[in-house]
């Protein structure tokens, strides 16, 4: 290494950066903190200049807490880890201003007596999915509430996977995803949810953005063929009487309707007439 390369270096090292601090310390807390600091400078360094911003109380105990919610990860840092090179690691367009709602920030946060962290931000929630993403990540106990993924469950277990179809049938939900499977749930009665109007809302969506729905099959079905140009198979599989064959004309309807851009045709009556056959003939 050359003594340019070393002074250059060494100027890398001193450069300042800008920490946006957001301390959750209370519901009164200012709601950030602009921190400058050095590669060498550590969270100890750090935590000690927010206080004085902030005229903290210097009789507790305060950690920092990066946040990288792209992996729904939480990491309190030590004191004397580097705040700068956690930044430096983090992707480009966070590590100026690293906003919340960029995904990458640092939170200072109280700790308790016995050493855990008092998080106070619990409190602040307001949007039910930011409380939902919150439980997912077990952050916040699961109470009776329903999920239209059976994989975002936080405890995933057969009685909890019964509880939430339970729950979800009792608001006439019948349909919930595993992944990209979907259950189906017959509610033995006529529900107002197969109409031209519903095979429009799910029209060139991804799954799983919308609440869960046969249609939601079918559509993805049939667009992943005009996309690929590759055929496409739905797989219904149930017990006698679980409502297989009603499901098949749903996702007739739906398929004959997107391919027919809503006008009528025989193409649909004609299949359905068939299936009695078929079935008659798979006994």
């Amino acid at each position: 290494m050359s003594l340019k390369d070393a002074d250059s270096a060494v100027c890398k090292a001193k450069a300042a950066y800008n920490l946006h601090i957001y301390p959750q310390l209370s519901t009164e807390s200012a709601p950030c903190c602009k921190v400058t600091a050095t590669k060498d400078s550590t969270s100890s360094d750090v935590i000690k200049d927010v206080i004085n911003i902030l005229n903290l109380d210097v009789s507790k105990h305060y950690v920092l807490v990066e946040v990288k919610e792209s992996g729904g990860e939480e990491w309190v840092l030590d004191i004397n880890d580097s705040p700068v090179h956690r930044v430096l690691l983090w992707p480009r367009r966070a590590q100026d201003e690293h906003p919340q709602k960029d995904g990458y920030y640092f939170l200072l946060q109280e700790r308790n007596t016995d050493g855990t962290i008092k998080y106070v931000q619990m409190q602040l929630l307001s949007k039910e999915t930011d409380a939902r993403r919150l439980v997912e990540r077990g952050f916040l106990p699961w109470h009776q509430e329903d999920f239209d993924d059976l994989c975002n469950l936080p405890n995933l277990t057969e009685t909890t996977l019964l509880e939430n179809l339970k729950c979800r049938f009792l608001k006439h939900k019948i349909y919930t995803y595993a992944g990209s499977i979907l259950i189906a749930i017959n509610p033995f009665k006529f529900l107002p949810i197969y109409n031209p109007k519903y095979v429009k809302m799910y029209e060139n969506h991804q799954l799983g953005k919308l609440e869960p729905h046969i249609f939601a099959i079918a559509d993805v079905a049939y667009h992943t063929m005009l996309k690929k140009h590759v055929n496409q198979c739905i797989v219904i599989s149930g017990e006698s009487g679980s409502g297989k064959t009603q499901s098949t004309n749903f996702l007739i309807h739906c398929l004959t309707a997107l391919s027919q851009k809503g006008y009528a045709s025989g193409v649909e009556r004609t299949i359905l007439g068939a299936g009695p056959v078929l079935e008659v003939n798979l006994c």
